[in-house]
């Protein structure tokens, strides 16, 4: 089952035999919507390799409010927890499942043999530190010069291209933390947008109508 869900993910970024190492080193985990996968200052023993589902990666402020860094989506791993593995660093991060997930945690010394022994793993490290860090710029430049409705929109649009649907279970609350605002804030600004015809709002549901 782990074989055929790896191949389903990664047939084309790893080898056979990585596949199979994977596999027999792995452990599979499920977490449910909202479970925290990994929290602010946990010694790290493994990294996680997402096979189903999206894993949002948030960073704390000092008040414990949390800022939205990038999401994880199937066949993703989270550079900042390969860092902190590598490191020896507890995690400056929280990975929370934003739709229920499946996940394979691969140990830490496994990470960093492979890394060493298998062109595919390391090609896959490597590509994957580029990605979230691009990802992280993106955000960056997201809060530093977009306003909160164009963010809030952006923020719609990104979910309605990592779901592939428009429409959207999220409520305003949900909203408001990952941005890192107030929930008065964002149900004002999706009321204007849903006057501006580029949304529909439901009960704990919002319609994406362009995008």
């Amino acid at each position: 089952m782990i074989i055929k869900e790896l191949l389903s993910q990664f047939y084309s970024q790893f080898d056979d035999i990585i596949i199979n190492d994977i596999a027999k080193n792995g452990i599979l985990k499920t977490f449910k919507a909202n479970d925290i996968i990994i929290d602010i200052g946990q010694e790290l023993s493994h990294i996680p390799l997402l096979l189903k589902g999206n894993i949002k990666v948030l960073r704390l402020n000092h008040d414990d409010s949390e800022l939205l860094l990038y999401v994880l989506e199937s066949g993703d791993t989270c550079s900042m927890s390969l860092t902190c593995c590598i490191s020896k660093l507890k995690s400056k991060i929280r990975a929370v499942a934003d739709k229920d997930s499946t996940v394979l945690m691969i140990p830490n010394h496994k990470m960093v043999e492979w890394f060493d022994n298998n062109k595919s793993w390391r090609n896959f490290i490597l590509q994957s530190y580029q990605i979230r860090f691009d990802e992280m710029l993106d955000t960056i430049d997201t809060l530093a010069f977009m306003k909160m409705d164009e963010r809030l929109y952006k923020y719609l649009i990104d979910h309605v291209k990592l779901n592939a649907s428009t429409t959207i279970s999220k409520t305003h609350q949900n909203i408001a933390e990952d941005l890192n605002t107030s929930r008065v804030v964002v149900s004002r600004i999706l009321k204007q947008l849903e006057n501006e015809d580029k949304i529909k709002l439901m009960r704990n549901k919002i319609e994406v109508l362009q995008f």
